[in-house]
């Protein structure tokens, strides 16, 4: 697979805590030169990216990260005020607690409030290493019902990242309309060749681009 194809599917990622203006500039940059997704960045610099890409990328945010367990008015609140403030997709935490309990008719409502409210794409992050496979393909049904256009494995902050396996299970139970995105641990070329080859549509990574800027 070219790179130049691979690069498409990524979504540019920075999210560590100690994330600065400066370095959010450089992966807007970087994703522009590269030709990726988007970027995907803190909520606090979805404003300042938007006005500075000026449409040259989409601005992807994260809502309710990492951990899902907001109530669901202030993950709404979240998403509308990122949607004002220029992001173009927004990836969003599930409630795993919901889950756990089997409130899956909670879980649903949710992010069908947030694809209602925002009209933005949006992405559903479902934390895949701490769920069970019977739990992933319930929320596979979830989502193809929701309205959201991804179901995403990972935040990338918890006990583990993708995995193929987890790529191809969700790409056999989700909807055809409902796109697949890998994030957390995907770590050089061969790894993102792998994942598309499994059935993901989008990569969250930095990695990719770090690799592309390797090889010149």
């Amino acid at each position: 697979m070219e790179l130049k194809e691979i690069l498409k599917t990524v979504d540019h990622t920075l999210l560590k805590q100690t994330a600065t203006w400066e370095q959010i500039r450089q992966i807007c940059d970087d994703g522009v030169t590269y030709g990726c997704a988007s970027v995907c960045i803190p909520p606090s610099y979805v404003a300042q990216a938007a006005d500075y890409l000026g449409g040259r990328l989409p601005v992807c945010t994260v809502i309710g990260f990492p951990n899902g367990y907001n109530p669901t008015a202030v993950k709404v609140f979240e998403a509308k005020t990122c949607a004002e403030a220029g992001a173009d997709e927004l990836d969003m935490v599930v409630n795993l607690g919901w889950v756990k309990s089997g409130k899956f008719n909670l879980v649903e409502n949710e992010i069908r409030a947030i694809c209602h409210e925002t009209g933005r794409l949006v992405k559903v992050i479902i934390e895949t290493c701490l769920l069970t496979d019977n739990e992933k393909k319930r929320l596979c049904d979830v989502v193809s019902r929701s309205g959201a256009a991804f179901i995403k494995t990972s935040t990338g902050f918890s006990t583990g990242g993708a995995t193929l396996d987890d790529i191809r299970l969700m790409r056999q139970y989700v909807a055809p309309h409902v796109k697949v995105k890998a994030a957390g641990g995907i770590a050089d070329l061969k790894d993102a060749e792998a994942f598309l080859a499994a059935g993901a549509d989008r990569l969250g990574t930095s990695r990719i681009v770090a690799a592309a800027k390797a090889l010149g």
